[in-house]
């Protein structure tokens, strides 16, 4: 609150002090109770020093009594209003008490009003023509001076008039003389007169009070939008430094940051770069500022495909990630980046300026072109010897050499078994890394779904068999095609109807659903094992992935086969996911596109 709002609160009359949304009329009597009460105390003054000049001058042996008698009245009367004055100023004076102290009033003003009619009516017979003159002074300036005591209500004067009016004007009437009985005459239209000017000093104390409430409500509403502005001030201050703490906690990240940032306006030129961005190019800060950076980085036909990308990026508005290119260092030398733009968008939905982030994947993608040429030569050469190995346990296994005694019978069949886990590894690996490579060969054609789902069971029979489980398959859609590569729906059905088989319980069946997804045709495995823990849920399809690897040793698998499946799922333009079952266990599903003469 501004000193000026606190002093214009601090002179409000206390009537008005829970004034807040109370109507005009309520509020408009209260104002007058507060300034009449306020004029009160002068009023009772003036009132008895009048009285005592009045006694002084009036007094005479012979009538004494009566001029005593009436001061005595006065006296108690004076002392009654003081005390109703003094009695409203020890109360809340609310606005709902305003009319009760508004009628105590009005009695009191037609007291006083009394006073001065006994003086009329008691002595104005008695006394002589000089002590006429006097008490016709005294009449007419407690008259005025009741016009200014009860100027803010025009019938609180009214009232007190009237008793001073009647029996003054009844003894001039009534008296002998024509001259004073036309001075009777005159009185009732001094006191209509006077009531008009009270009642015009009524409307201009009403005009006063609603300018006062309006300056009011003006000063209110000034007091909160100040504190609504100095809040708001506070708040855009306090927004300034921490925008202004995160401008330079950016800055801070872009200047230490690992990463080369450029700052590039629509036109592609740049504004700002951080030091990792002068290391990576060899550049200095001055000499790629205000320059195309696509023209010094990247040849003709690349700054060609990328202005391209560049304008789609502008028109979209939305960042572009990732972007892999050959770039050339200021020494000529060429490395390979991957670059991300984001763009930064202004409140109207202009693009003003364009982040690029870039990072050196040269060593990355030489380091995984090694290690890809380490993991399929290895596993050629594993291969090889392994399917010979393997063979040669079998022939033995088989009897074909000759029959073995039990123990050395044990050993074989567990080194056949172990041999066997090993070459499907081998295979995995060299799968896997084929489909990296993009060197799988895919042939995708026309295929009835349900016939390829059928003879993947009929293929996996003997294999859920061995753990004591059953494949069954519950929908049937004879006519779905689906355009995809025979072999490869094959090698995912396999791997799932495996693991289906493998963590499910003995004499458990597992299930296989088609459903028709209208642009795809989904294939379901449902199985009853233990699940997948949550925490799993997020790697289960990255290598080697396996969520317990106590039941992987006891059931046997790579952690490979659900990566595989992904991946060629994916080669055929489809898509992979699972489920939890209501009961317990797992639903794998893929989605493969329908072929187009299939789809209605």
């Amino acid at each position: 609150m501004t000193p000026i709002t606190a002093a214009a609160e601090s002179a409000r009359p206390p009537a008005l002090a829970d004034a807040g949304a109370m109507p005009e009329p309520r509020l408009l009597l209260a104002d007058r109770v507060a300034q009449l009460y306020g004029q009160l105390p002068i009023g009772a003054a003036a009132t008895l020093l009048i009285v005592v000049i009045s006694v002084y001058a009036l007094r005479r042996s012979d009538q004494s009594w009566i001029v005593y008698g009436w001061s005595s009245v006065a006296l108690a009367i004076t002392t009654a209003r003081l005390l109703l004055w003094w009695n409203y100023q020890r109360s809340t004076r609310t606005v709902e008490q305003a009319q009760r102290w508004m009628r105590w009033l009005t009695l009191g003003a037609i007291a006083n009003g009394l006073i001065w009619g006994l003086l009329a009516s008691l002595f104005f017979e008695l006394m002589t023509e000089h002590e006429h003159l006097f008490i016709v002074l005294v009449l007419g300036g407690v008259m005025v001076g009741g016009i200014a005591m009860y100027a803010s209500s025009w019938f609180l004067f009214a009232a007190y008039g009237a008793p001073i009016v009647l029996p003054f004007t009844y003894g001039l009437a009534t008296h002998d003389d024509v001259l004073v009985r036309g001075v009777a005459i005159l009185i009732p239209l001094f006191y209509a007169v006077s009531v008009g000017v009270a009642y015009r000093l009524d409307q201009l104390f009403l005009a006063g009070f609603r300018t006062q409430r309006a300056y009011r409500q003006l000063n209110a509403e000034c007091a909160a939008l100040n504190q609504r502005l100095a809040q708001q001030l506070q708040e855009i201050a306090v927004a300034r430094g921490q925008v202004e703490a995160s401008g330079r906690k950016l800055a801070l990240f872009v200047e230490r940051s690992p990463v080369a940032v450029f700052e590039l306006d629509p036109q592609g030129r740049a504004l700002n770069v951080n030091p990792a961005a002068e290391h990576l190019l060899g550049f200095a800060a001055s000499e790629l500022s205000g320059r195309p950076v696509a023209e010094l980085l990247f040849a003709p036909e690349q700054a060609a495909e990328l202005l391209a990308r560049w304008r789609q990026m502008l028109r979209a508005r939305q960042p572009v990630m990732p972007l892999r290119q050959t770039t050339r260092r200021r020494d000529g030398h060429e490395i390979v980046c991957e670059w991300s733009l984001t763009p930064l968008v202004n409140a109207e939905g202009r693009v003003i300026s364009v982040i690029a982030q870039g990072r050196d994947i040269t060593q990355q993608l030489e380091a995984e072109r090694l290690k890809q040429e380490f993991t399929s030569t290895l596993s050629h050469e594993l291969r090889t010897p392994l399917t010979a190995v393997l063979g040669a346990l079998q022939l033995v296994n088989s009897g074909a050499v000759g029959s073995p005694d039990a123990e050395v019978r044990e050993l074989t069949q567990i080194a056949e078994r172990n041999s066997q886990r090993l070459l499907e590894l081998i295979n995995d690996v060299l799968d896997l890394e084929k489909v990296e490579a993009g060197k799988l060969p895919v042939e995708l054609q026309a295929m009835p779904l349900e016939e390829l789902v059928r003879e993947s069971l009929t293929l996996n029979r003997a294999y859920g068999e061995r753990f004591g489980v059953r494949f069954a398959m519950s929908d049937e859609l004879p006519s779905a095609l689906v355009h995809a590569d025979r072999r490869r729906v094959l090698q995912v059905m396999t791997n799932l109807l495996s693991n289906a088989a493998k963590f499910s319980p003995e004499g458990a069946t597992v299930e296989v659903t088609l459903q028709d997804q209208g642009s795809h045709l989904r294939v379901g495995v449902h199985d009853r094992g233990p699940g997948i823990p949550h925490g799993f849920h997020a790697r289960i399809f990255s290598r080697f992935a396996q969520a317990d690897m106590s039941l992987t040793r006891e059931k046997g698998g790579t952690g490979l086969g659900l990566a595989i499946c992904k991946r060629l799922v994916e080669l055929m333009g489809g898509r992979i996911g699972f489920s939890a079952r209501a009961g317990g266990g797992t639903t794998f599903w893929f989605e493969l596109p329908k072929h187009a003469a299939a789809v209605p």
